[in-house]
């Protein structure tokens, strides 16, 4: 059994924590992209011959950014160091590859197993494309998995603060889905929740219509089936618009 790293008993189902997010963390950009490279590397699956250098450097960094934002970075690495590498990937697998509400996949949270999902996933195509990164050819992972889009938004051109960061604006966008799987991972007890817990401190404020939607999602789940792609409930970045 995987020990509770998070200090409180597990939840089983009802409803969520009363305030589901922690507040965004004033940061430089040098800070922000630091930080989402953190969790694209930590998010990704834990080769066991890589993550312990992995893991010293994202240690070294953290002493680099605002201490609302390393703190739950260090309680992640603290619990991947006693776990192990071996014990780190046995959870990674039976944490995010065989429970629905713990994906990593971001547009399934907005479309599930639908139609939909195909749109979505050539929306984040697009993104990385627009921001010049092309995933690795070595890498299996689909282009909304939460490392590859932390990853396009720690590296993409734009900045935050002159609205041109169309990465980070897709994280935005996705919001309520990176909550509800804060939401699954704390229940699990997972040390990964500290991770998406450092994630969202460099993310917008919690608004209420993304505090509405993922209240529904934690209740409902993602959609059992979209009909057409019309109204996708993500946005879609088409490369042109960003030459």
């Amino acid at each position: 059994m995987i020990p509770n790293f998070l200090g409180r008993p597990r939840r089983r189902g009802g409803a969520p924590a009363a305030d589901p997010a922690a507040p965004a963390v004033p940061m430089t950009e040098a800070q922000r992209r630091s930080l989402l490279m953190a969790v694209a590397l930590l998010i990704d699956y834990p080769e066991e011959e890589r993550i312990t250098g992995l893991l010293d450097a994202v240690a070294e960094s953290a002493g680099e950014l605002p201490e609302p934002a390393a703190a739950p970075l260090r309680r992640f690495l603290a619990a991947a160091r006693e776990l192990g590498p071996r014990g780190l990937a046995v959870h990674y697998v039976d944490t995010f590859d065989r429970r629905r509400r713990c994906t990593p996949y971001l547009s399934y949270y907005a479309t599930g197993d639908t139609r939909a999902r195909g749109a979505a996933l050539l929306s984040f195509r697009e993104l990385l494309a627009a921001v010049g990164l092309e995933p690795a050819a070595e890498r299996a992972e689909l282009p909304d998995h939460l490392s590859v889009v932390c990853e396009a938004a720690a590296r993409e051109p734009g900045t935050v603060a002159a609205g041109d960061a169309i990465a980070a604006a897709a994280l935005a966008a996705h919001r309520d889905g990176i909550e509800v799987l804060r939401h699954a991972l704390a229940d699990r007890g997972s040390p990964y929740a500290h991770l998406i817990e450092a994630l969202v401190t460099a993310l917008p404020a919690l608004d209420e219509d993304t505090r509405r939607r993922y209240l529904d999602l934690v209740t409902a789940g993602p959609p059992a089936e979209l009909v057409g792609t019309a109204d996708l409930p993500f946005p879609m970045i088409r490369q042109e618009n960003h030459a």
